[in-house]
């Protein structure tokens, strides 16, 4: 049961998240090419982690 909702709880996390970069993506300074656009709307948890560069424009997309 816990274990049911923490995964919905994280996949609900991810979901605003990925949707809220795609949304402020042009806040970036990423190329502003589709493929680009998707790659790191899906990979965004993972980038937020390992890359300093990434967190900044990460922000900034939220901040939109």
């Amino acid at each position: 049961m816990i274990q049911s909702l923490a995964s919905i709880g994280l996949s609900i996390v991810y979901v605003i998240g990925a949707y809220k970069f795609w949304s402020g993506f042009r806040n970036t300074n990423f190329t502003p090419s589709l493929p680009n656009r998707i790659a790191l709307s899906l990979l965004w948890p993972v980038l937020v982690v390992t890359n300093k560069s990434f967190r900044r424009n990460f922000r900034k997309a939220l901040k939109g």
